[in-house]
C-alpha cells in the first residue's frame, strides 16, 4: 500500500456482479497538511491509487497501471466532511491485463468514475 496510514477497508461485498467497498479515510493524514491547508482535498491522483489498491485486493495480485481510458472526477472529496468512500468496481481478467471500471462516491454524490487498465506484475 503506497498510502500508509491513508484509510482502512470498513466493508466489502459483492452485489450484482460488482465489488463494493467502504473506506474510512484519515482525515488527520499528512497529505492533507499541503492539500490544502484549512480546505483538506484528496487529490486526484490519490483517489485513483484507491482504484488500484482495490484491483489489487480483488485480483489478488500486484498491479501496474498502464492506462486511464476515461477519468472523470466530478466533486471534490472532503474527509473532514464526509470520511467514508464507497468504491463500487467491476474488474476483468484479459490474460496479463484487468479492466477496472469503477465509481467512487459519498454521502454527496460521486466523486470519480475511472475506467482503467492495469497490467498483472
Amino acid at each position: 500500500m503506497v498510502l500508509k496510514n491513508f484509510y482502512e477497508v470498513i466493508d466489502t461485498k459483492i452485489e450484482d456482479d460488482k465489488h463494493c467497498t467502504t473506506l474510512k479515510v484519515n482525515a488527520e493524514h499528512e497529505i492533507f497538511n499541503g492539500h490544502f491547508p484549512g480546505r483538506p482535498v484528496t487529490p486526484g491522483v490519490v483517489l485513483m491509487q484507491l482504484f488500484k489498491d482495490e484491483a489489487e485486493r480483488i485480483s489478488k495480485n500486484q498491479l501496474q497501471f498502464v492506462r486511464g481510458n476515461n477519468i472523470k472526477f466530478t466533486a471534490v472529496f472532503d474527509p473532514t466532511d464526509c470520511n467514508e468512500l464507497l468504491l463500487e468496481s467491476n474488474l476483468e481478467e484479459a490474460g496479463d491485463f484487468f479492466n477496472l471500471k469503477g465509481i467512487a462516491k459519498n454521502n454527496n454524490g460521486i466523486v470519480l468514475k475511472i475506467s482503467s487498465l492495469y497490467h498483472k506484475l
